[in-house]
Order: structure tokens, then C-alpha cells, then sequence
């Protein structure tokens, strides 16, 4: 018995000891690239135990805004992350990444450090020309700095958006036999301009049309995966999914196992191309054997809330899926080291484009934002350059790279300060 105790306290505080290194790694990787605790605003409607900027780090890394199915716009779904205690936030959207700009600046404001992210809209085969596929959503997740290559992501995107136009004129034919008949606008008008319609989008028109009671009602009766009232777009494969986010800087994460067919099959295959992790925490507990799934593939293990801001009782609110400090180590640890190549081959792509620029049909401090977040920030007063402007939130790690390669291309390097916040400019 005493032998037993022993052992079993060891083990404890092992386990301890463990979690007690991975908060302290999260919490000097939060704080190393954020304003200082005293420069971060405080609301003073929160709660008080909210308000404390030395409270453990809260990370929320699914959520979804008004430029895709979300039902609140980017700044909106910041700032209910930041009521929620929320300190880091990914924003993936599905198939954009267009609200990455407003909910930086926001993010900015309220000291939570934005993880750029998007939620790629794929299909699985199991073999090649079978012609039987099922969705799969990817999530990918950038550093401060962005992809490596934003123009090769976007094109890709734009061609999966693109589909979906075409994807929602299938799925309103099919109601139309359903008797059912909803009309294109009616559907855009939901969606908002600019953005590419949905699933979501024609739940909400037939809630409207009140075919049925509810959005979740129009899913479990005609939209669901091979529904009648589904169709499928202009989704790429699932390799090519995983292979687009490695070659863009990104980490590569299986969202919602739970509702594939046969996930051992899409994560074995996946994890071949470079899948890195995929999603085992939820807020209902009802990922039993995931955990399981990641482990027998060396994968890292996430979640999040998948929040669209639908409200009610059965949507899971911003922050509310607890991850344990322990797997956000085990993210970090993988991230860094990707997140710190993708800064070399901005700066690298940076620096090659820069060789062929006619300087003369150039404005005053134009910027080639390869992060494609920041404003453009004017360097000097009289000095005609073209800037590069980096991420406030690089880590100490990451301004140390970004110093060393500057020198390597021959860069200007530079630190703007503005309102405590430091941005890093490299130009020619």
C-alpha cells in the first residue's frame, strides 16, 4: 500500500510539474508579443474576475464572422471574445480570410493576440475515382505575419468561393421539388454583399419562409451531408487542403472529426501529406475515442467552439471549450517553428520582389503588405520608400528572425511605436 501511495504521488507530481511548464510557456509566449498588462484596456463593465490582465491565458481557436456564416461581424465577435475572458482568438472563417483586417484592430485594442485562420472547405475520397466523397473542413492556422504566400491562398479560395454560388443554385432547384421554392436574393440578402452563401444562409431563408421551426431543423431534415436538399461546390481535395496550408506557413488541423463517416480513414490519409493535429475538445464531452485517434498518429490535439453567434441554448460560447494548458504547449511548440519560416520567406519573397520595382511609379511609403493586416504606416517624412510592415505581436523569437534575416537581404529595419504598440517595418 505505501509503495502505491508513492508511486502514485510521484506521478502527480510529475503531472504537475509538467502542467505548471506549460503555463509558464503560454503565458511568456502571450505576453512577450502583447502590450505590457498596463497598456491593455480594461472594461469596466466586465465582471471583476474578467478584469485582472494577469488571469490564465484564455485561447478560443474556431469562430466564425459575418464574411462567411457567422451572424456577427468580425469586431463583434472580438469584442464578445473579449467579454468572455478570451485572450487569444483565431478567426477562421470559411474560404476567407477577409475578416482578418477589422478584428485585428479591434484585437488590438482590447490586448488579445489574433491568430489569422480560415477554415478550408474540402472533400475526401477514400480511393481515387471512386466518385464517393464526403466534406471535410480543414482549419488552418497562421502566425502574426500571415501565409507566406497570400496570392496563392487567395486564388484557391476565391475559386472554392466562386463555387459556392453554384453549389446554392443546386440546393434551391432541390427544394423547388421539395416544394420548397426560395429565391437567389432572398438567400444573398441573408448572406450580405460580398459574401460567398452558404448552407447556413439557406437554413436562415427557410426559417424565414418558415418551411421549418429552426435553423438546426432545415439541417436535420434537408441540408444535412447527402440531405436531399444538398449539394456539394467547388471544394478542393483534402490533400491538396493540407498541402496548400503547409506550403502558405500554416498548421494544418482536421476540424470536427465527430461527423466524418470513417475518420480513421481521412486521418490516416492526411496525416501522410502533413496533417498536423486535429479537433478532440468540445464543450459536450462527446469527443470519446478522438483523443485516442490523435495519439495513434502523433497528432497535436485542439478544439474550440466553432461559434456563429446563432445563440441559443445549444451554441457553444466564445472560450467557453477548455483546452488544457498541456496540448496549447504542445500546439506552440509545433507552430513556432513553422511560423518562424513563414516570417524568412515573407521577408525572402519581400526582398525578391522589391529587385524589379520601378520606384518612380510608386506613391509615398506604399506598402506591400505581405502580412496583409496593417495599415501602412509612414516611415520618416521626406524618405521615398517601400515597407514591408510586420506584425505587433512578434514574440521576442520571431523579432530576433526578423532582425537577422533583414541583414542577410540587405533590408532597412525598423520600429515604429505608436500608442504603446510597436509595429516592425524592413524596407529597401
Amino acid at each position: 500500500m505505501g509503495k502505491g501511495k508513492k508511486k502514485n504521488s510521484g506521478k502527480k507530481k510529475k503531472s504537475a510539474g509538467h502542467h505548471s511548464m506549460a503555463t509558464k510557456y503560454i503565458q511568456e509566449w502571450f505576453y512577450l508579443g502583447s502590450a505590457s498588462p498596463s497598456e491593455v484596456v480594461i472594461n469596466e463593465d466586465l465582471p471583476k474576475s474578467l478584469r485582472c490582465p494577469e488571469r490564465p491565458v484564455i485561447f478560443e481557436l474556431h469562430s466564425h464572422s459575418t464574411c462567411s456564416d457567422g451572424f456577427l461581424s468580425p469586431s463583434a465577435v472580438v469584442d464578445r471574445a473579449y467579454r468572455n475572458g478570451v485572450k487569444v482568438l483565431a478567426l477562421t472563417d470559411h474560404d476567407t480570410m477577409a475578416g482578418i483586417p477589422a478584428a485585428l484592430e479591434v484585437a488590438n485594442k482590447y490586448g488579445i493576440r489574433l491568430i489569422p485562420g480560415v477554415e478550408i472547405s474540402a472533400m475526401f475520397t477514400p480511393m481515387v475515382d471512386s466518385g464517393k466523397g464526403e466534406p471535410v473542413h480543414i482549419l488552418a492556422y497562421y502566425g502574426s505575419c500571415g501565409p507566406t504566400n497570400f496570392a496563392e491562398l487567395e486564388e484557391r479560395l476565391a475559386r472554392i468561393r466562386d463555387g459556392r454560388y453554384l453549389r446554392v443554385q443546386t440546393m434551391l432547384q432541390k427544394l423547388k421539388a421539395l416544394k420548397m421554392p426560395l429565391k437567389s436574393e432572398h438567400v444573398a440578402r441573408i448572406a450580405g454583399d460580398g459574401v460567398a452563401p452558404g448552407r447556413l444562409h439557406v437554413a436562415r431563408a427557410m426559417v424565414e419562409a418558415r418551411y421549418v421551426d429552426t435553423v438546426k431543423q432545415a439541417f436535420s431534415k434537408y441540408l444535412y451531408d447527402g440531405g436531399p436538399a444538398y449539394a456539394t461546390g467547388a471544394e478542393i481535395l483534402a490533400e491538396e487542403a493540407v498541402q496548400l496550408i503547409c506550403r502558405t506557413g500554416g498548421v494544418a488541423i482536421l476540424a470536427h472529426p465527430w461527423g466524418l463517416k470513417n475518420p480513421v480513414s481521412v486521418v490516416r490519409k492526411l496525416k501522410a501529406v502533413g496533417l498536423h493535429g486535429i479537433e478532440v475538445y468540445r464543450s459536450d464531452g462527446k469527443a470519446v475515442g478522438f483523443h485516442e485517434l490523435a495519439d495513434a498518429y502523433q497528432l497535436l490535439k485542439l478544439g474550440g467552439s466553432d461559434f456563429h453567434g446563432r445563440g441559443g441554448p445549444d451554441e457553444t460560447d466564445l472560450g467557453k471549450v477548455n483546452i488544457p494548458d498541456s496540448a496549447m504547449h504542445e500546439f506552440l511548440k509545433v507552430s513556432q517553428p513553422i511560423w518562424h519560416e513563414a516570417i524568412r520567406n515573407i521577408l525572402l519573397s519581400f526582398a525578391e520582389e522589391i529587385k524589379g520595382i520601378d520606384f518612380d511609379s510608386f506613391d509615398k511609403y506604399k506598402c506591400l503588405k505581405g502580412d496583409m493586416h496593417l495599415r501602412n504606416n509612414a516611415v520618416g517624412d521626406k524618405e521615398e520608400i517601400v515597407a514591408l510592415h510586420l506584425s505587433s505581436w512578434l514574440t521576442k523569437e520571431e523579432r530576433v528572425t526578423v532582425e537577422e534575416e533583414a541583414v542577410k537581404l540587405k533590408l532597412s529595419y525598423t520600429v515604429i511605436c505608436d500608442k504603446g504598440k510597436e509595429t516592425f517595418v524592413v524596407s529597401r
